[in-house]
């Protein structure tokens, strides 16, 4: 009972922000999902990620172990996937991006945040980084059919990271008043993303649930497998597994189905995924804190 109660309480203030952007929409109130996305992504989720990298104290030889099982998770989630997408005679361009990549903003910052304290957070925009860099690279590709990788240069949290990682590699700070403003704007980055999601999943129309259900289920099962298994090999500390088989293994984030609904590819399945995973993740998320926590 104790332990259900811990993993309640962490769990519990993300699906209820969420929530509160599904009755915004349900009592008919304007919510512009466009630009709160471009303001939380391009100001407060970068101000987020600095602030958590350069006041995080993790070791730099943990830190690096982080990055390099995340690149070893996700380049392993997505072997596993496209074999089975192919074996399963469904459409790579539609369903191989969502099953990849997963909520690791939305859900995932404020999750590691919650269960693990700041060093969660810390380890958590590393992987959401590492995330980022490639969906924005391999994933636009995949779904367009032609992304270029040098966009990935032009995104705010990417160069947020490679400067946060700097200044903590190297033990520098801001002055107090730059610190104590970034910090009030990235404070704002995670209410407005649950928000957001909420407000996203509210009007999503979901196609082929029972198929969704089923694609869910394994992309959970699978996902959180073969983190563990990477982050047991790498032997990551405790909370750094923790974070990368919760990261991983969130999921799938509403912009699969805007990237979907941008390139042409079937969004109404994505939007099944969407919906179907993330209803989903209030019984699978509490079992794997559990095991986790």
């Amino acid at each position: 009972m104790a332990l259900f109660l811990t993993v309640l309480q962490i769990v519990a203030p993300v699906f209820l922000l969420a929530l509160i952007g599904v009755v915004w929409v349900k009592l008919g109130y304007e919510y512009r999902v466009a630009f709160v996305t471009r303001l939380a992504m391009t100001i407060g989720v970068p101000a987020l990620i600095f602030t958590s990298l350069m006041k995080t104290e993790i070791e730099r030889g943990a830190l690096f172990d982080v990055v390099w099982a995340s690149c070893a998770a996700y380049a392993a989630v997505t072997v596993v996937f496209f074999v089975l997408v192919k074996l399963g005679r469904l459409d790579v361009q539609t369903f191989l991006a969502p099953l990849i990549f997963g909520n690791t903003g939305n859900l995932g910052l404020p999750l590691a945040l919650f269960a693990f304290g700041e060093v969660g957070l810390g380890y958590a925009v590393v992987i959401f980084a590492v995330m980022g860099i490639y969906s924005f690279t391999f994933g636009i590709w995949l779904v367009s059919g032609g992304g270029s990788p040098l966009k990935v240069i032009k995104e705010p949290l990417v160069g947020a990271t490679l400067l946060g990682g700097l200044f903590m590699v190297q033990g520098w700070q801001t002055p107090i008043w730059l610190t104590n403003t970034l910090e009030l704007i990235g404070q704002m980055a995670i209410p407005l993303m649950l928000i957001t999601l909420g407000v996203a999943l509210a009007r999503l129309t979901p196609e082929n649930v029972i198929r969704a259900v089923v694609l869910s289920l394994v992309k959970v099962v699978i996902c959180a497998g073969l983190a563990f298994g990477i982050g047991q090999y790498f032997e990551l500390a405790p909370v750094a597994l923790a974070v990368l088989v919760l990261q991983v293994s969130t999921p799938v984030a509403v912009t699969s189905y805007l990237l979907a609904e941008k390139y042409g590819a079937e969004s109404g399945e994505v939007a099944g995924l969407v919906v179907v995973s993330t209803l989903l993740s209030v019984v699978t998320i509490p079992i794997t804190l559990a095991f986790l926590v």
